[in-house]
């Protein structure tokens, strides 16, 4: 069962929130590997679709970005190209999204990366009333209104979804 009342120390993305007057909740699961949104989601009690995933995609040029998306949706990755103005996007691999973050992939938060990048936010993101994204550690969501997105981190809304 998942514990839900525990606090979880600082994180990179909880003192860029904290920086930024940024309140959230804190929610707490057992991380489990390859578990994803799905796991998470089941643990928390809270629809799939709530849950968001931070992305660390890269495009031709080797440039990295973030894209946000629903849990339960994939990335097109020829319908983000187009919508960014690029080539081509591709997932990063595990050990240069690391690099890029600063965070242990499936604890990647877009808050307080290690390197400045692109962030940006399927659009249907923002029609949730609240969303539950990483917290910067596995296994460690925090609870945002989605407006925090687009109006404190910066990121661009863009549709390219797929179910």
């Amino acid at each position: 069962m998942a514990k839900k009342d525990k606090h979880v120390s600082e994180t990179p993305a909880t003192q860029w929130l904290k920086a930024h007057g940024v309140a959230f909740t804190e929610h707490v699961y057992d991380y489990v590997d390859h578990g994803g949104t799905a796991e998470s989601s089941r643990q928390l009690g809270r629809p799939e679709h709530e849950v968001i995933k931070t992305l660390v995609m890269q495009d031709e040029k080797a440039e990295p970005l973030i894209v946000l998306m629903h849990g339960d949706r994939q990335v097109s990755t020829k319908n983000l190209a187009r919508a960014i103005g690029v080539k081509s996007v591709e997932p990063c691999k595990p050990d240069m999204a690391q690099r890029h973050s600063g965070y242990l992939v499936g604890g990647t938060s877009p808050f307080g990366t290690r390197k400045a990048m692109r962030v940006y936010v399927e659009a249907t993101v923002l029609d949730l009333a609240g969303i539950l994204i990483n917290g910067g550690r596995r296994g460690y969501l925090i609870g945002i209104p989605p407006a925090v997105l687009t109006e404190v981190l910066g990121a661009q809304p863009v549709s390219c979804a797929l179910a």
